[in-house]
């Protein structure tokens, strides 16, 4: 039996709360599916500023590293608005991206068909939706330097700074023409190189890659702007969305809010396969820590569990059990579980930990 090393990050707000969910499944599979896991757990965010002084410790680095994949909940919140930047929580994650080398960030936005008329948009728009954004996680103006503000005369002078290389271009486009070919083979490429001498490279290297390596591969290019008008007019022309980090981070939140919820979508953060086949992954749920309902146990922890699907699936090439979780998933919601951030009327109202139920007892109906 391979035995897989887990660290968990539960983080801040309701990060603790949705991750004790995942660990409940994480048992379950352990006990119905024969997976032995080694988990260890560790401080990430404001907790760990908090404790240690440092949103992401070396300890806590060296942990990552050395596991076979990293649980991520969330992190931030208003009580640390007035650190230092370099202190702030989402510095934490930041850290494990770039540390980890994570450079390739999933980000699927599925439209359960018991969730359709929960999206703001019609049911006839979004039903049946089923995309996925492939966004460069450590290069560009979340990276680039210089990064700094600076006093000028009768002000101050702010300067975050956009760059990409040849090499990071080449390695995120073919991540995304590679899972194009596991689903219906077509990448829009986003950029914005009407303005923006990053998007001219960007563009022209994702047409060579996609030339002379996955010709079979429908490519199409589309403006940053246009593609988020798009994305609510008619979101089902897309299939693989390839971007940079900063219109990833606002497109993948925008294609989640189709779907009904910013509390349904996971995402799986990876890096390039070493030597002796591991390839470090990172999967967190999209949505943020909400720390006006933590505590409270209405927290939705779907996008967590689907996150430990990812897991499964990308980091232990577990296909059948990720695929059991995310059928356990759409039969309790079909049943009609909900949590309070997409409860419909005539629904079943249930807590976090109600919706693991429901979720682990229909894992055992499935099996």
């Amino acid at each position: 039996m391979t035995t897989y090393k887990i660290l968990l990050l539960p983080g801040d707000g309701i990060g603790p709360e949705i991750m004790e969910e995942t660990c409940r499944v994480l048992g379950w599979y352990a006990n119905k599916r024969a997976l032995s896991f080694i988990s260890d757990q560790d401080l990430v965010g404001g907790i760990s500023y908090e404790v240690h002084g440092n949103p992401a410790t070396d300890a806590m680095i060296a942990k990552a590293k050395a596991a076979d994949a990293v649980l991520f909940a969330a992190v931030g919140g208003s009580k640390w608005d007035g650190l230092p930047f370099k202190n702030k929580p989402e510095q934490g994650l930041m850290r494990l991206r770039k540390d980890l080398g994570l450079f390739a960030n999933l980000r699927p936005a599925l439209c359960f068909e018991a969730l359709k008329d929960a999206s703001t948009l019609k049911p006839d728009i979004v039903s049946g939706l089923d995309l996925l954004i492939v966004r460069e996680l450590i290069g560009g103006i979340y990276f680039g330097k210089p990064k700094e503000i600076t006093e000028i005369p009768g002000g101050k002078r702010a300067v975050d700074t956009q760059v990409y290389t040849t090499a990071e271009v080449e390695r995120i486009a073919r991540s995304a023409f590679e899972l194009a070919r596991l689903r219906r083979k077509h990448v829009s490429s986003v950029e914005k190189s009407n303005v923006m001498m990053t998007g001219v490279l960007w563009r022209e290297t994702v047409w060579r890659i996609h030339d002379t390596e996955f010709p079979d591969i429908e490519l199409n290019n589309i403006l940053s702007d246009n593609c988020a008008m798009q994305l609510v007019r008619a979101p089902k022309q897309f299939d693989v969305i390839l971007t940079d980090n900063l219109f990833g981070d606002i497109l993948s939140d925008e294609a989640a809010q189709l779907t009904g919820s910013i509390g349904m979508l996971p995402s799986a953060s990876l890096g390039a396969r070493t030597a002796d086949g591991h390839m470090p992954g990172l999967y967190e749920p999209i949505h943020g820590s909400a720390p006006d309902i933590a505590g409270k146990g209405v927290a939705n922890p779907i996008a967590m569990l689907l996150s430990l699907g990812m897991c499964l699936r990308y980091s232990f090439g577990r296909v059948e059990d990720a695929v059991l979780l995310e059928k356990a998933v759409d039969k309790v919601l079909n049943e009609g579980y909900r949590t309070p951030d997409i409860m419909q009327e005539g629904q079943i109202s249930v807590s976090t930990s109600g919706m693991t139920d429901a979720i682990m007892k229909a894992l055992d109906s499935l099996v």
